[in-house]
C-alpha cells in the first residue's frame, strides 16, 4: 500500500508544499501573502489553499489518505491554535495526522537535519531556536518588530530609511547613498514616509528597503556596511542565547541570508567570538525540507514539544 505524507511550510513568499510516496517527491509552490483576518491568519483560508496545492500535486481525481502532514508557520506559539489549523485542514485532505508547529522548528529540522544544535530564522522578523527536539527548546527573540526582531529584514529597513532620514536633516550618523536610493525608489522623503505608514503591513514596507541597504554597503558606504554588521552581531547574539545547553553547532535559514557574506560574515565572527569551539554549518535544507522530516517522523516518543509542535492524531 503506497504511504503519502506531506510537509508544508507557509511564510512571508507564500506557501511551499512537498509531498511524498513511497517512491516519488512532488512539489508545488503559492506565492499570494497569507491569507488574514483582522491581523491573525485567516486558518479556514488557509486551510483552503493548502489543500488544493496538496490535491494539486496527486494524480487527477485521486484523493489519497495521508499518513501525516506536517504544517510549520509563523505565529506559534501564542498567535495561532493549533488544533483550529488541523480541524481545518482535515476538512480539505484526507490525513491520519496532522502536525503544526513554528517555522523555526521546520527551519532548524530543515538546516540541521534533525540534529540538536541551535539555528537563527531572519527574514522579515528574526528568531533563534535551540533544541534536541526531545526537551530542550531555547528560544531567543521573534518578539515582533515593536520589541524584538533584531537584526531581521524589518529592522534593517528600518535602520536604513533612518539613516536616511538624519541626512536628509543634517543629523550625525546619516547616509546620503542611503537618501538618494530612498529617494531613486520612492520618489521622494514624502513619498517614502507615505508608502511606509500607509502600508497594511508598515514593518514589511520597511524591510522591503533591506536589498537597498545592501547595495549600499556593496558600495562601500560605511553606515550602511554597519548596519548589516550590526545585525549579523544581534543575530549571532541571539543564536548563541539560545543555544544554550546544547552542542555548539549553529546554522541559519530565511531570505535575509541570501546577503550571504554581508550578513554571514558578522554573524560568524560574533558566534566564533562567543564560542570558539562552535561549529557553523550551512543548511542542509529550507523549511519547507524541514516540513517534509517532521511529516516522516512525527514528534519524537517521550519528546516534550509543546508548545513549539502540537500532533492531532
Amino acid at each position: 500500500m503506497t504511504s503519502w505524507i506531506a510537509g508544508v511550510d507557509v511564510g512571508g513568499g507564500g506557501i511551499r508544499v512537498q509531498v511524498r510516496t513511497d517512491d516519488v517527491g512532488l512539489k508545488a509552490r503559492d506565492r499570494g501573502p497569507v491569507p488574514r483576518i483582522a491581523g491573525a491568519i485567516d486558518t479556514s483560508r488557509l486551510c483552503g489553499r493548502i489543500g488544493e496545492l496538496i490535491n494539486s500535486v496527486v494524480e487527477s481525481g485521486a484523493r489519497p489518505a495521508f499518513e501525516r502532514i506536517a504544517v510549520g508557520l509563523t505565529g506559534m506559539p501564542g498567535l495561532v491554535r493549533p488544533a483550529e489549523l488541523a480541524d481545518q485542514l482535515r476538512l480539505h485532505v484526507k490525513t491520519s495526522s496532522v502536525v503544526v508547529a513554528s517555522d523555526s522548528v521546520t527551519t532548524h529540522l530543515g538546516a540541521l537535519g534533525g540534529e540538536a544544535g541551535c539555528v537563527v530564522s531572519a527574514g522579515t522578523g528574526a528568531i533563534a531556536l535551540g533544541t534536541d527536539h526531545r526537551s530542550t527548546w531555547n528560544r531567543a527573540d521573534g518578539w515582533g518588530y515593536l520589541l524584538g526582531d533584531e537584526g531581521g529584514g524589518g529592522w534593517i529597513g528600518t535602520q536604513g530609511i533612518r539613516a536616511a532620514l538624519r541626512f536628509h536633516d543634517r543629523r550625525d550618523g546619516g547616509s546620503e547613498a542611503l537618501l538618494r536610493k530612498v529617494e531613486h525608489q520612492f520618489g521622494g522623503v514624502s513619498a517614502a514616509l507615505a508608502a511606509i505608514y500607509n502600508s497594511p503591513s508598515p514593518i514589511h514596507s520597511a524591510a522591503t528597503l533591506a536589498p537597498l541597504v545592501a547595495d549600499a554597503a556593496h558600495e562601500d558606504d560605511p553606515v550602511a556596511r554597519a548596519i548589516w554588521v550590526e545585525a549579523g552581531r544581534l543575530l549571532a547574539e541571539s543564536a548563541f542565547a539560545a543555544a544554550r545547553g546544547l552542542p555548539q553547532t549553529y546554522s541559519w535559514g530565511g531570505r535575509l541570508f541570501d546577503a550571504g557574506e554581508l550578513l554571514l560574515g558578522p554573524f560568524r565572527d560574533e558566534v566564533l567570538k562567543r564560542s570558539p569551539d562552535a561549529e557553523i554549518r550551512p543548511p542542509q535544507g529550507q523549511a519547507a525540507d524541514g516540513a517534509l522530516l517532521l511529516a516522516a517522523r512525527g514528534i519524537p516518543a517521550g519528546a516534550i514539544a509543546e508548545p513549539y509542535v502540537h500532533e492531532f492524531a
